[in-house]
């Protein structure tokens, strides 16, 4: 059986849910991977209110919709980030300005997500942790390494207790690895893992995108963390270094010229997908596909629709018998 394709609709947020869901469905999506903003899942109410989570539900199955995984990237990002005025309107007016007013905002907000998943009936939360240490990637000024240690360990203690709350839910966390997260490549992936003892709530939504433009080859990712893959998100990247542009971007926002990379629509770039659903089929994850679509050169309801066949025209299932297996025969 394929895999279910669905939408990240945090690019979205800014239609109402019952809108998207029509166009979604019109796109050919199977289902979406609900941001927890905009008006697409409250998950405070969520948390304590069942009804609201199958009203939620009902809205979706209307369109012929599933859901498997929601998303809070924002509250998550707050748990372990620096919080400075670029965060703040992740956060209720309330606690802006604040710091530890939106850490503590956040660290409640993602334990809320965990039960507003199980109420919602889905095992997968993707996010963000935030890092208290992604400032210090380049080691000038020099950084010891007790900084870097303290980094995970500051992780681990405002993680484990969120974390505790998805082990008493059922319900796992899976951490897109992305720069200005504890873990954006690798080897900080393993050495997250190590901080919190690896517990099995904590996984990884793949994001191959990230990945590629730092150099890595992602389905690599795939075959090292074979059993922490939770979801998946589908994105594509472009690296356009000219002799004049830079990967570190020279401060430009996306869609700037003159940056060393930047997204494309799914298939528009350069991530190998299928050498990704090669290496999914190797570690037997049967997860949704979600296509996160960021283009800042193109339409996103045409992008999203040829997302979606792109997607769904890719992906295929492992073959169950060896190709040779007729030449055998009986002695």
């Amino acid at each position: 059986m394929a895999r279910q394709v669905t939408l990240f609709t945090g690019q979205w947020a800014d239609l109402p849910l019952a809108e998207l869901a029509g166009k979604a469905r019109e796109f050919g999506f199977d289902g979406l991977e609900l941001a927890c903003w905009g008006d697409h899942f409250d998950v405070d109410r969520a948390a304590v209110d069942t009804t609201y989570c199958e009203e939620r539900r009902s809205l979706l199955t209307d369109h012929t919709l599933g859901c498997w995984a929601i998303s809070h990237h924002l509250a998550g990002q707050l748990v372990c980030d620096l919080n400075d005025a670029r965060s703040d309107v992740f956060a209720p007016d309330a606690v802006t300005a604040d710091p530890d007013a939106k850490r503590s905002w956040a660290i409640e907000t993602m334990k809320n997500t965990a039960r507003a998943a199980r109420n919602m009936r889905v095992d997968v939360v993707c996010g963000f942790t935030g890092s208290s240490i992604w400032h210090l990637l380049y080691s000038f000024p020099p950084v010891p390494e007790e900084m870097i240690e303290a980094g995970y360990r500051r992780f681990a203690e405002l993680w484990n207790p969120i974390l505790d709350v998805f082990d008493e839910c059922g319900v796992r966390f899976a951490l897109e690895v992305h720069p200005t997260e504890i873990a954006f490549d690798i080897v900080t992936a393993r050495r997250t893992l190590e901080a919190i003892d690896r517990r099995k709530a904590f996984g990884f939504n793949f994001d191959p995108s990230h990945l590629q433009w730092q150099g890595m080859e992602p389905s690599r990712f795939i075959d090292e963390f074979s059993d922490r893959i939770y979801h998946v998100h589908m994105k594509d990247v472009a690296v356009t270094l000219d002799g004049r542009a830079g990967l570190l971007s020279s401060h430009l926002p996306f869609g700037a010229p003159g940056r060393g990379w930047d997204f494309r629509s799914v298939g528009r770039g350069d991530v190998d997908f299928e050498a990704i659903i090669r290496a999914l089929n190797r570690v037997d994850y049967t997860g949704p596909l979600s296509v996160e679509w960021e283009d800042s050169g193109m339409d996103r309801e045409y992008g999203a629709r040829e997302s979606c066949e792109f997607v769904k025209k890719l992906d295929f299932e492992p073959s169950t018998v060896a190709f040779d297996a007729a030449f055998e025969h009986d002695a």
